[in-house]
């Protein structure tokens, strides 16, 4: 799971996220009650997001952070047509997956796994999950909407009723309109998702400690389920 940072990979022209570091904290994937998958911002690393796990020390909880090729998970502006972001946006998706799917052959089913983004990771942990159709512990995106300029077709699966949401996010903030964060909360409350939609004023971009309380809440739950 985890490759040399002071060697990274070759960055593949179709797969550019493929072969990078995986972080990792918490208890050991096999021994944890629950994982939560953590996807850094634009330009930081897979060692900020996880720092996070420390403000969210609860046992039995197995964290796992990604590193993204060159600390981008996709090129342009979340609000980008989303085919000027590939194939970086499909990429790091996929990134996802494959550590979901490692949490499932621990024994960690997706009811049990969760998904928590800053900024561009929060933008990555909403698409992922509304386009996976499954039941997820919990997603957290905190500064972040889904993807896609306003207007984007989407046609999201069935699957993820249930799924609880916390949409945390500054007005105004200098990267994220407000009205992407509005209506990514109506388009998964559409899904059947639990949306907690909370707007803080002036706060600027970046985790606050309601989001923490907020998300520790939500893990403490997922263990106790």
């Amino acid at each position: 799971m985890r490759a040399d940072p002071s060697h990274p990979p070759e960055i593949s022209p179709l797969d550019p996220h493929s072969g990078q570091v995986v972080m990792a904290a918490g208890a050991p994937l096999d021994q944890a009650g629950a994982v939560v998958i953590m996807l850094h911002g634009r330009g930081a690393s897979a060692a900020d997001i996880l720092s996070l796990s420390e403000r969210l020390k609860i046992p039995n909880l197995a964290f796992l952070a990604p590193q993204a090729a060159q600390s981008t998970w996709y090129p342009n502006r979340f609000l980008a047509p989303i085919q000027s972001n590939q194939p970086f946006l499909d990429s790091a998706l996929k990134q996802i997956e494959i550590l979901a799917g490692q949490a499932a052959a621990a024994g960690i089913p997706s009811e049990r796994t969760c998904l928590l983004g800053f900024s561009q990771g929060a933008c990555l942990a909403l698409e992922f999950a509304a386009r996976s159709g499954l039941r997820w512990g919990g997603v957290f995106g905190l500064s972040g909407g889904l993807i896609g300029p306003p207007g984007t077709p989407r046609s999201y699966p069935t699957g993820s009723q249930g799924t609880p949401v916390l949409l945390g996010c500054s007005v105004p903030d200098p990267h994220i309109p407000r009205e992407s964060v509005i209506e990514s909360a109506r388009l998964l409350e559409g899904l059947g998702m639990q949306v907690d939609l909370r707007l803080y004023p002036d706060l600027g971009h970046t985790v606050n400690l309601d989001e923490v309380d907020a998300v520790r809440a939500i893990l403490a739950q997922v263990l106790d389920g």
